[in-house]
């Protein structure tokens, strides 16, 4: 449920974009979609579709950039793909960490005509 209003704030953002720049139509838009954000690329695609009917952003192409979780052991500084529940640095096994990537969730681009 949280995909509707997610895409409601980024077509949004779209459509303001595109009218400070003068545009008729968004053809295209690129999103950076990190694994823990929570959002789900597909669920998104479906609500922007119906969301954006009758606006200048209808048919645009939606692709997304699928960014992997990371994590970094403050205590040895090792980068990893943290995996199940429990995340440990599977160098030192130190659970002192900091996530580096995966939460992300933004507009990257816009093209517009």
């Amino acid at each position: 449920m949280q995909e509707v209003s997610l895409t409601q704030g980024m077509l949004d953002i779209i459509l303001e974009e595109a009218a400070k720049n003068g545009a008729r139509r968004v053809t295209q838009v690129d999103i950076v979609l990190g694994e823990m954000s929570g959002a789900v690329d597909h669920c998104i695609q479906f609500n922007f579709e119906y969301l954006s009917k009758n606006t200048p952003a209808e048919g645009a192409k939606l692709n997304f950039h699928n960014v992997a979780k990371k994590a970094r052991c403050l205590d040895c500084g090792h980068n990893f793909c943290p995996s199940g529940t429990l995340w440990q640095c599977d160098k030192c096994t130190s659970s002192k960490l900091e996530i580096v990537s995966g939460s992300e969730l933004y507009i990257k681009s816009i093209e517009v005509e």
